[in-house]
């Protein structure tokens, strides 16, 4: 009789994962080369006496052994997996609730471009596990997909500010109102030169194929779209920091490249350190012509050197100052510090982005070089007036790090988010109409006649008021951006509604769901994957697509948990 493998496969469903090609596998376990829509990982047929211990796609190893046993297990299923617990921390922040338009009728908050979310949430249900709440941030995974809303025509205009109101498909009798940033575009022709550091995580625990093998197959695509005039040098850190590359010129592809072949993982993580010499590297060679950035690069947390966490954050707005922007990649599983990641992009005008398979790096380094690297604007604010005679209540979905006081939009002192070229940013409020109000509360007793002037009737017509304010690259004075959202706007059904939109709203019910709001709790994964698949349109790289199954893998992930808790 011919032995099994020594390894039971593992389906990785729904989509290309790390483990799908043999140069990215990080625990050298055999897996399924097709991906397989809507299947749960589990162990293939194999006795069971050979079995030893099964990997999931990322390499990390099961809480648990399987206890050797002779024969089949044909007449029970298969053991739920085990995994071991994981240090991962994220950003705990209670979503946002439903606010009442005659106690609180403006909005405020700070744009948001990072895409990590998403990119952690999809490795996770690729290894066959529910991502935890706390890592899902709705607005990141509506922004991670590329959409084709209106663009501006000129970059002293950065961006255009498209609007469509339309019925909720959750909460019958609601609506929702989608608002569209679309940043210009820089040509490569037209983008500034690049003075960039890239600051790499090189401790011990970056060995896995899923973090510093990963990231070197994206700095090489990354070197390959350097002009011949941008600048790079490489620092690392480990027990301590190095310059491993002294500032490069891009038309020396090779020696950066052959640079980025020679890092090997060992050691401690002095990350803060690692922040103060590559900043420090940045601003030696400032160049006030180009975008000056610092790329960070880890897997987790900083523990030599500089540590605490309002210390860095400190450090980096001090170092913002300098004209010196930063963005961070985060990698692996287990020990992904995603909370200080996301305070540190959030306080050195930078975004943040989780790389997990290769076409992550492909589309973070190489595809969305220009929106990565290059600023259109600077602290990028959104402030949403309702109108009370309109609009009863409002739930902003998601953002809930990125909110601002009222008074904060205009102060220009305040930090708010900043876009690059070609960047989108989606922002979705779900609203209670003014006729629905008393389902929510009832009409005060004691209101005070005359506290409130009626609107004009021009004025009437309008849900709310929608601003936008934000600054040039290189300038300290905000300017501002606004328009009406007509009530008459509104579609009467979602089928009117361009697919761009729709889809959004499909992503955005998803990663509600995810978190376990109650708003989406009767629409199901398969009502949001019907929402999707109706909304795809052109999907040249596949990225919905992937999405739908993406769903359809929380569908079955969902199922599977109610038959084991049976």
């Amino acid at each position: 009789m011919k032995k099994s493998n020594k390894f039971a496969p593992v389906v990785a469903a729904g989509m290309l994962t790390l483990a799908a090609c043999s140069t990215q596998n990080p625990g050298q376990v055999p897996v399924a080369a097709t991906p397989q829509p809507g299947v749960v990982p589990m162990a293939a047929p194999a006795p069971i006496e050979e079995r030893r211990v099964i990997a999931n796609a990322t390499g990390a190893r099961l809480a648990k052994p399987v206890a050797p046993m002779m024969g089949y297990a044909s007449s029970m299923p298969p053991p739920m997996p085990q995994f071991a617990p994981s240090a991962d921390k994220f950003p705990d922040k209670d979503s946002n609730k439903s606010v009442l338009v005659s106690e609180q009728p403006v909005s405020t908050f700070s744009v948001d471009v990072d895409t990590a979310s998403y990119a952690f949430v999809r490795r996770m249900l690729s290894d066959g596990r529910m991502p935890p709440s706390q890592a899902v941030r709705v607005e990141e995974m509506v922004n991670y997909f590329p959409y084709k809303y209106s663009v501006p025509a000129k970059a002293s205009e950065p961006f255009a500010v498209t609007t469509e109101v339309m019925p909720s498909p959750w909460q019958q009798g609601n609506q929702l109102v989608h608002i569209a940033l679309k940043g210009y575009d820089i040509k490569t022709a037209e983008r500034p030169r690049a003075n960039v550091v890239l600051l790499v995580d090189i401790s011990g625990s970056m060995a896995s194929r899923d973090r510093l093998p990963l990231l070197q197959q994206g700095f090489r695509l990354f070197a390959e779209q350097l002009r011949d005039d941008d600048m790079v040098s490489i620092v690392t850190y480990a027990n301590g920091t190095a310059v491993a590359l002294e500032p490069t010129k891009g038309k020396d592809k090779q020696k950066i490249i052959d640079v980025i072949n020679n890092l090997h993982a060992n050691g401690g993580t002095a990350g803060g350190d690692g922040l103060q010499r590559a900043y420090a590297q940045a601003e030696r060679n400032f160049d006030p012509q180009a975008v000056n950035r610092v790329i960070l690069a880890t897997d987790g947390d900083f523990n030599i050197g500089i540590t605490d966490p309002k210390q860095l954050e400190k450090f980096i707005v001090d170092k913002r100052k300098s004209g010196v922007y930063l963005s961070v990649f985060g990698v692996g599983l287990g020990n992904l510090n995603d909370a200080l990641i996301q305070r540190l992009t959030q306080s050195g005008n930078g975004n943040a982005a989780y790389i997990d398979t290769l076409l992550e790096a492909r589309k973070a380094l190489s595809q969305e070089l220009g929106s990565t690297m290059f600023p259109i604007a600077n602290d990028v604010k959104v402030q949403v007036e309702f109108n009370p005679a309109q609009v009863a209540a409002y739930r902003l979905v998601g953002y809930e790090t990125r909110m601002l006081n009222r008074q904060d939009f205009k102060d220009d002192k305040v930090d708010a988010g900043d876009m690059g070229a070609g960047h989108t940013v989606t922002a979705i409020y779900e609203i209670t109409p003014a006729a629905n109000a008393g389902k929510l509360v009832d009409p005060l007793r004691y209101a005070q006649p005359g506290k409130q002037k009626p609107a004009a009737a021009s004025k009437g017509e309008e849900l709310c008021f929608v601003k936008v304010r934000y600054k040039l690259p290189g300038e300290s004075t905000s300017k501002q951006m606004e328009r009406p959202v007509l009530a008459a706007s509104a579609h009467d059904s979602l089928n009117g509604v361009p697919d761009d939109q729709r889809f959004a709203v499909a992503v955005a019910a998803f990663g509600q769901r995810l978190r376990g709001e109650q708003q989406v709790a009767d629409f199901s994964y398969g009502d949001i994957a019907k929402l999707a698949e109706g909304a795809r349109g052109a999907d040249p790289e596949g990225y919905r697509a992937e999405f739908v199954r993406m769903v359809r893998m929380a569908e079955s992930l969902g199922k599977v948990g109610e038959t084991a808790q049976r």
